[in-house]
């Protein structure tokens, strides 16, 4: 080997150092990007003639194992989901009140229903005292803010949630065709034997975003070409090309394309069913197509599962709970509890159509409930009764002695049949259950309520804490495998320095011999 070619070999390495250094300065400076997955600057042996000439920069390489990094994207969908359930949640547990506390020291249903059986048994002792009677009509009114506002809450978080499905599908559109742009330009870049690290890096970044929103998984082809799919397999296109159109037809990235759905300003009787294309909620489509129920994890899943199943169960079990409320005492003789659009009533109620809003039915029924205008106005005609002559009999507690024994009890004759809670059929698509059985007493219904909906909330709280452990687990594993490690980096560093410097050296030992040759030749 001469010195042309020891110049030539340290030359080429000074130059394939360099790159090195960039890469490297690259991998510290995204340490903490999340999503980043470290690079690797390929070296290869150069050979001529059988001899070795150097060495020569391949393309960047991502430190990346595919089945473990879906795994993480999948854990963090799951994640994602629970969290926003449970922030979602937090709202409705701080309202409910708690079935463990003391008796009557909170304003959950059971304290507020056990107010108003105690009030109504100090009237049977004193049937004529205005405090008494006033006792028990503000204990009613206790009940219904209760029920009202429980109501209020179930909603005001159910449209938040259905807000914010709306803003999760924009989110994934951006993320979708964000990759699909990305993937274009890779593509192009390996047709021409050119390095893709950098965008690949940024895209796989996008897909961590991607998967906080929707439970998705990826594949990739050997033209560098990426193809999403949801967690059942339903492809979710990132270019027009994907689905046989041309990319003319959107402009990348897009918030628009290529799900679809639109804003809904939600009621009592609103609700979403696949199988049903007149539901009043809008599905999201795909090309038109309804893949709604395809869209799981992430937040997108979260919010969904909030809007067409955890609020719509816990307003079935509310409105539920207040018809009985109202269908008991009314049965018993004493209508205290009617809806604002009846009332002055006297014994009966409104329809009783489970599926049916009110008036006609018991759709939305909590929101309207409300303490009878006949007692608010005049409390004393609780213990009034009138002869069919006109006359009145004042502090008559036969009626409040019969919703004692008959709208508080338990007895089967008391919970059955007509006076059963309606537990199944429910909401207005039909299809809701309560979770527990309707034949039993006020108390014991107002305590299931409470306990069915608290654990609701629990399960999501563990699912937050749960999800969470494996997330940082899986984050850990992947930082080991794709992580940057910047005391590695820094070492890698030092070493690439020596490697300059030897380099260098000979390089400068090469210029040195030259000199000494030209000067023995003059």
């Amino acid at each position: 080997m001469n010195l042309l070619a020891s110049l030539s070999i340290a030359t080429g390495s000074l130059s394939v150092i360099e790159a090195q250094y960039a890469v490297t300065a690259n991998n510290v400076a995204n340490a903490n990007t999340t999503g980043y997955v470290k690079e690797t600057a390929a070296t290869l042996s150069s050979v001529a003639a059988g001899y070795g000439t150097g060495v020569r920069l391949g393309n960047t390489q991502l430190a990346i194992n595919q089945a473990l990094q879906s795994s993480l994207y999948q854990q963090n969908a799951q994640a994602s989901s629970y969290a926003v359930m449970s922030n979602s949640l937090a709202a409705v547990s701080s309202v409910q009140g708690s079935t463990s506390q003391d008796s009557g020291s909170t304003s959950s249903l059971s304290d507020q229903l056990g107010n108003l059986q105690s009030a109504l048994i100090s009237l049977t002792s004193t049937p004529t005292q205005s405090v008494s009677q006033s006792a028990v009509v503000s204990k009613a009114s206790a009940l219904v803010t209760t029920v009202q506002t429980l109501a209020s809450t179930y909603a005001s978080q159910r449209q938040a949630a259905a807000d914010g499905a709306v803003s999760d599908v924009s989110s994934i559109n951006s993320d979708l065709t964000q990759i699909g742009a990305l993937s274009k330009q890779i593509m192009k870049f390996k047709s021409l034997g050119q390095g893709t690290a950098d965008l690949e890096n940024q895209r796989l970044g996008v897909m961590s975003d991607l998967s906080s929103n929707l439970s998705v998984f990826f594949t990739t082809s050997a033209n560098g070409d990426m193809t999403v799919r949801t967690a059942d397999g339903t492809q979710l296109p990132t270019r027009p090309d994907q689905m046989g159109l041309d990319d003319s037809t959107q402009t990348l990235p897009s918030s628009t394309w290529p799900l679809s759905t639109s804003s809904v300003t939600l009621s009592s009787s609103s609700y979403y069913s696949a199988q049903n294309t007149n539901s009043s909620i809008p599905a999201i489509t795909l090309a038109g197509q309804d893949i709604t129920t395809s869209l799981t994890g992430g937040s997108l899943g979260g919010n969904l599962t909030l809007r067409d199943s955890t609020y719509p169960q816990m307003q079935a079990q509310l409105d539920s709970f207040s018809y009985t409320v109202m269908n008991r005492f009314s049965s018993a003789g004493l209508p205290l509890f009617v809806t604002s659009s009846d009332a002055n009533a006297t014994s009966s109620i409104q329809g009783s159509d489970l599926s049916k809003p009110v008036p006609q039915g018991i759709v939305g029924l909590s929101a309207s409930l409300s303490v009878n205008s006949t007692y608010t106005k005049t409390p004393s005609a609780l213990t009034t009764t009138t002869n069919s002559d006109g006359s009145t009999n004042t502090g008559v507690t036969t009626t409040i002695s019969n919703v004692l024994s008959t709208t508080f009890g338990s007895d089967a004759e008391d919970v059955s049949g007509g006076l059963s809670a309606p537990s199944s059929n429910l909401g207005p698509g039909g299809s809701i259950s309560t979770g527990y059985a309707g034949n039993q007493g006020l108390l014991a219904l107002s305590t299931a309520l409470t306990s069915n909906q608290g654990a609701t909330i629990a399960s999501m709280s563990a699912g937050v804490t749960s999800s969470s452990a494996v997330l940082t687990l899986l984050q850990a594993k992947v930082a080991d495998v794709s992580g940057v490690n910047v005391n590695d980096e820094m070492a890698k560093t030092v070493a690439l320095q020596n490697a300059y410097t030897a380099n260098a050296k000979i390089i400068s030992t090469v210029q040195t011999m030259f000199n000494a040759l030209l000067s023995a030749i003059q």
